[in-house]
């Protein structure tokens, strides 16, 4: 049987979009990929076809818990009772349970952080893998560094798993970003499978405004579909949400919220109930709705692969679409803020290397991931060389967002 009929009888589809049968069939031919696909492009089919065509477990990585969720229910629509997202919102029993039962399933989707837990590895040796998955591989080269290291070991982990086949996945990769994935993720060079993230039914817009608060109300009175409004901050979500709840049907979204909330809002915005969603960047990779009309941002992405990743949840229908940026003068400083916090953060952690200070009870959560690879690594001085180059970067993402603000061509 051929791909195209086994995608025919598995999905109901008659074609392939494009880059998805090249990335299937190298998998497929035991090569490991590198795949950077555009926003609804359909992704998630090229691990779950593979999946079915090759014998053993499907280990997908997701960066968030409403992307493993979204992605878990999307199978179980398609009638697939064999997938589990393995994560805190699992009680001890049931993470018990599916560590026990790993043959069970066909796809297991989990965190960096689940994946390097000893006991979790232990299991997955013991499994035929068919399948290892990176979603949204983007994510080693921006937040592996300071604040998710966990997705450094990804490699390390592969190969005391045996050594998969594996697909790193991203809709979006300078390639700066893809050199440190093939770096991190693969021990040979891969399939490089790169397709332009240029999306043709998405007009993009930049409002220059010092009233945004009037300017939004105004693009919600308009709207004419579904709106994702993102902001930099919880606060600053929940301000918004409170200023519009009494005239819009909306709601809003982010980390903080309950596992059952979030589920809660996802089904909500999908189903139509609500309009409009306020949101942090939590929520939205690999949102299962395709008719989003609009992607408003209150406030400034950090970076320009961030902001093609979020507009991208817009128009997956391939039906025109909107993408409007509203800035004001100074909005940048959020930013300056958090990256200023990460210096700082990396300058203690210096200092107590340095002279081997009592501070490490006053440590934070990164900083005790930092300390755990510093007391694994021969050259810790290396990886304090990384977190500088790190914080240069994002500063350097963020004059390239500042710059495409400033545009006076097209975009």
């Amino acid at each position: 049987m051929s791909l195209k009929d086994e995608l025919q009888k598995r999905f109901g589809f008659t074609s392939f979009r494009s880059g998805q049968e090249e990335i299937i069939q190298s998998l497929l031919n035991d090569q490991d990929v590198l795949a950077v696909l555009p926003t609804g492009n359909g992704k998630s089919l090229c691990y779950q076809l593979t999946g079915y065509l090759r014998e053993g477990i499907v280990i997908i990585v997701s960066p968030l818990l409403s992307l493993m969720e979204d992605q878990v229910m999307q199978l179980q629509k398609q009638g697939e009772k064999r997938v589990v997202a393995f994560n805190s919102l699992l009680s001890r029993t049931e993470r018990y349970y599916v560590l026990n039962h790993l043959s069970n399933y066909k796809f297991l989707f989990l965190s960096p952080e689940m994946l390097t837990q000893k006991d979790v590895i232990e299991q997955l040796q013991k499994q035929k893998i068919g399948l290892y998955v990176i979603d949204e591989a983007h994510c080693v080269s921006q937040w592996g560094v300071d604040f998710r290291p966990e997705y450094q070991q990804l490699g390390e982990i592969a190969q005391k798993l045996g050594s998969p086949v594996t697909l790193a996945l991203t809709a979006t990769a300078t390639t700066a970003v893809q050199h440190d994935i093939e770096t991190v993720l693969f021990q040979e060079v891969p399939v490089r499978i790169i397709h332009s993230v240029n999306r043709q039914n998405i007009a993009l817009y930049v409002k220059k405004t010092s009233q945004k608060e009037a300017d939004l109300e105004d693009l919600m009175k308009q709207a004419k579909g579904s709106m994702i409004i993102y902001c930099a901050t919880k606060k600053e979500v929940e301000r918004l949400y409170q200023l519009f709840r009494s005239r819009f049907t909306i709601g809003y979204y982010h980390g903080g919220l309950e596992a059952s909330q979030r589920r809660q809002l996802q089904q909500q915005f999908s189903q139509n109930k609500l309009q409009f969603l306020i949101a942090t960047n939590a929520f939205g990779m690999g949102i299962d709705k395709p008719d989003i009309r609009y992607v408003v941002h209150y406030d400034l992405p950090d970076s320009l692969e961030n902001y093609v990743q979020e507009i991208g949840r817009a128009g997956r229908d391939q039906q025109a679409s909107e993408a409007i940026l509203l800035y004001k003068e100074n909005d940048e400083r959020i930013h300056y803020f958090f990256n200023q916090l990460s210096r700082e953060q990396r300058q203690s952690f210096e200092i107590y290397l340095q002279y081997h200070s009592n501070e490490q009870e006053q440590f934070d959560e990164i900083q005790q991931k930092w300390l755990e690879i510093i007391a694994q690594t021969s050259n810790p001085q290396e990886w304090l060389n990384r977190l500088k180059r790190q914080e240069k970067e994002k500063e350097y993402r963020l004059q390239q967002m500042l710059h495409y603000v400033n545009a006076k061509t097209c975009r």
